[in-house]
């Protein structure tokens, strides 16, 4: 690791205040604005499930008004018990399998060019989901010419399930680290942090073109030097672009935030990811992974 990172990012805590605080003013978002109640038709007409909703994303209220959405594929209920995630828990629904062609289709009405398709995590299917993320590839790119991301769980390590979302060809290939070694058994219940390693190492193994991404929530208690670690293995597995966003707690029963990081210390910390050789990182209280995925994956002409 790089001493002179190292003297940049100090080893003391991202996150050392109260939990339950009040929000700080740079956490408020915009009522409402035009074209909010038109994805909100459009996506509850087709029966799809967004990210946005079942995650009470912040920027929904930004991104449906500009008619986007991110969409969350096989069902509304994860198999997963992560503190940090609002996304029910329990039995999970069938695989629907006209899915893809809904998705296509609110794609298409929404006349969306840039598309992120996401999951809950369905450990209880042989394949993770992984065969449905393809079809849901195919079908968005079959009927809008879009470009494709696709924000997937870890499919538990299975090579093959990963290998055959990879040959559906997103345009990127996008999963997140969430947070740090050392708090996965809090924040991030049954994943493992190798794992996650081990998948985006697979994606550029077999396709070296496709570029690929993962995202990490800061004010959940880790350090400086710890997120530089990860940030450096991340580089080290190929990883092309990196999401820096603040962790807000969804209802009183998930992880409180530890930490709120500011606007300046995210561009600080985001300038010093850059050292280490991504090609794009975007870093900022409202960063999330799909947040404007669309013009960071432009930068690098996807």
């Amino acid at each position: 690791m790089s001493t002179n990172l190292l003297n940049i990012l100090p080893n003391e805590p991202i996150s050392t205040e109260t939990p339950r605080q009040r929000l700080p003013k740079w956490l408020k978002r915009p009522l409402p604005q035009a074209g909010m109640q038109f994805t909100s038709d459009v996506i509850a007409d087709l029966r799809l499930e967004t990210v946005c909703e079942s995650a009470k994303c912040p920027n929904r209220t930004e991104c449906w008004s500009q008619k986007t959405a991110t969409f969350m594929i096989l069902g509304n209920v994860c198999t997963r018990p992560c503190g940090f995630c609002s996304v029910l828990k329990g039995k999970t629904e069938l695989v629907q399998l006209d899915e893809p062609a809904r998705v296509a289709e609110a794609a298409e009405r929404l006349g969306l060019k840039y598309v992120v398709i996401t999951s809950v995590t369905r450990d209880d299917l042989d394949d993770g989901g992984a065969d449905h993320f393809h079809e849901c590839v195919i079908a968005v790119r079959e009927r809008t010419g879009a470009k494709v991301e696709v924000l997937t769980p870890d499919f538990r390590g299975n090579r093959d399930a990963i290998h055959r979302v990879i040959q559906s060809r997103p345009d990127v290939f996008n999963h997140n680290t969430e947070t740090v070694p050392r708090l996965y058994d809090r924040v991030r219940r049954n994943a493992k942090y190798q794992r996650t390693l081990d998948l985006l190492r697979q994606v550029k193994d077999e396709a070296p073109d496709m570029p690929t991404k993962s995202g990490l929530m800061l004010g959940l208690g880790e350090t400086r030097e710890e997120l530089l670690e990860v940030c450096s293995d991340l580089r080290a597995a190929g990883v092309d672009m990196l999401t820096l966003g603040q962790y807000l707690q969804p209802t009183s029963e998930h992880l409180s935030v530890e930490r709120y990081v500011s606007p300046e210390e995210f561009d600080e910390i985001g300038d010093q990811m850059r050292q280490l050789g991504f090609s794009m990182v975007a870093s900022g209280p409202f960063v999330r992974s799909s947040y404007h995925a669309g013009e960071m994956a432009e930068v690098l002409q996807v």
